[in-house]
């Protein structure tokens, strides 16, 4: 086998998919014996969105053939964040739970002929030169030249692996969610939660008091849900939905009356303590590579959790497949780590400032009015969009420059379908020469409407823009490798 996948949610199944459209069939194993119906993330925040899009996957999830919009606002520590005069909002979003992410990925993944195998579940492995042999419980091990681990935050890879995981831990936090059933009367025009003896609770916003945080809306499903997030306040007893009425109590000050949800479900009743904020000291031992969760967890407050996952997932998919095909320079793998790990440090390092914005007390309070000062600066809506975005920070592309060098490339005619098949591709306005040793795995599009070429990753990252052909040379064989002769005609 080529590559192994412990682990077969969103960011497993993305890898899976990134690797067949590249060549490589993995084996994908699931520890669960079927796919999950629990409730999760409710929605993808980012770059992530339009990386859908370019894959021909966005369509499947909002079954429209209309592309994605930049989001007209946000959300920043329970601040409105409002983009509409933002330049360049590279921010989305697309409110979908993730079980519909999961299946959709799943049905993908088959039509691409991955492998996946639910209960089956990873207990050890062993590397020994060109391989890395997988133990499982009761099932044979399997052999492969690479293991991914994609198990989430409690991955047994990483364990195994020896990798570190630092950070910190944050005992005070008990948040409370479900899905829930109020009076239509208590639901204003605009979707707010009416509170006697409150006020409204705006929809799909983070509502901060001085006791604690609330969040109300309704999905695009149909469904109520009802979060609060409180500090220092002990959680007794198993969740409940009376707990966590006792909670909007004493986070308003005033009572909410809400029943179950109608319906067979699956419905969200979960609470949680605690909060972990850690980094992997390092995405690579040998022939193992962590993804997603299995390298780095946080506060899930501004959702960017699978946009963060999936990206890493669209980055290794196509260095590991080149790899294994023969075709990768011999950094390459090890720019999936020097690329993604510092992108996860500042989703780790925004989670908690907002985490911080959001607790109560005189001094957070003190605090957010100066930060409310700073929002009316357009200059720091743009600076807090790139960031949630994950377009903050530019890759290292070696001696390419550009205004686009490094960033992901800019909404162009036909882009989308052309980037669907996962193949690098050189758009060039004249449709001129400088690519013909790397026909075998670039592919030259003309573009009249670009002012100069411009050389994208299969992660649609920009690796060379301009006119100087020597600098596009140097770049194919930076990211593709060295370049096949040109047979010459005798004549």
């Amino acid at each position: 086998m080529d590559v192994v996948i412990a682990g077969g949610g969103p960011n497993g199944l993305m890898l899976a998919c990134e690797l067949a459209l590249a060549g490589i069939r993995p084996v994908v194993l699931e520890r669960r014996a079927g796919p999950g119906t629990e409730q999760r993330a409710n929605g993808l925040v980012g770059q992530v969105v339009r990386m859908l899009h370019r894959r021909g996957l966005y369509e499947r999830l909002v079954e429209t053939a209309e592309p994605p919009q930049p989001a007209p606002g946000f959300l920043f520590g329970a601040f409105p964040l409002d983009l509409r005069d933002v330049p360049d909002n590279a921010l989305y979003t697309l409110m979908v739970p993730q079980r519909r992410i999961e299946q959709m990925l799943r049905k993908r993944a088959a039509e691409l002929g991955v492998d996946l195998r639910h209960g089956h579940e990873v207990t050890g492995f062993t590397q020994a030169g060109r391989s890395v042999t997988v133990q499982l419980r009761d099932r044979p091990p399997l052999e492969a030249r690479f293991l991914v681990g994609a198990d989430g935050g409690h991955s047994v890879v990483r364990k195994l692996a020896g990798i570190g995981f630092p950070g910190v831990t944050d005992d005070r936090v008990v948040s409370r969610t479900a899905h829930v059933s109020v009076p239509a009367e208590m639901i204003g025009a605009d979707g707010g939660l009416i509170v006697p003896g409150y006020g409204v609770v705006p929809p799909l916003r983070h509502l901060r008091t001085e006791h604690g945080l609330v969040v109300w809306g309704v999905l695009p499903s149909g469904t109520a849900m009802l979060t609060t997030m409180e500090w220092d306040q002990p959680a007794d007893g198993e969740a409940s939905l009376d707990d966590l009425a006792a909670s909007v109590r004493r986070v308003l000050g005033a009572d909410v009356p809400f029943e179950p949800p109608a319906g067979d479900g699956p419905h969200l009743l979960r609470r949680l303590s605690g909060g972990n904020t850690r980094l992997a000291t390092r995405y690579r031992d040998g022939r193992v590579l962590l993804l997603g969760d299995a390298a780095h967890v946080h506060s899930a407050i501004g959702g960017p959790g699978l946009n963060l996952g999936l990206q890493d997932a669209l980055n290794l998919g196509w260095k590991l497949a080149a790899h294994l095909r023969g075709r990768a320079p011999e950094e390459l793998l090890d720019s999936y780590e020097a690329e993604r790990r510092p992108v996860a440090a500042r989703v780790t390092m925004h989670t908690q400032a907002q985490s911080a914005l959001i607790a109560p007390g005189s001094q957070v309070t003190a605090l957010r009015e100066l930060f409310g000062e700073l929002l009316t600066l357009p200059s720091t809506r743009k600076h807090l969009a790139d960031l949630l975005a994950g377009t903050d920070i530019r890759y290292d592309m070696g001696t390419a420059t550009g205004p686009h060098v490094g960033r992901p490339a800019p909404d162009l005619p036909g882009l989308s379908e052309l980037t669907r098949t996962g193949r690098p591709l050189l758009l060039d306005p004249n449709g001129g020469p400088g690519a013909e040793e790397w026909a075998d795995r670039v592919d030259v599009v003309p573009m009249p409407g670009l002012e100069t070429a411009m050389l994208l990753r299969p992660d649609t990252y920009v690796a060379w823009e301009g006119t100087d052909r020597a600098g596009l040379r140097d770049a194919l064989t930076r990211w593709f490798g060295a370049g096949r002769p040109v047979a010459r005609s005798a004549h």
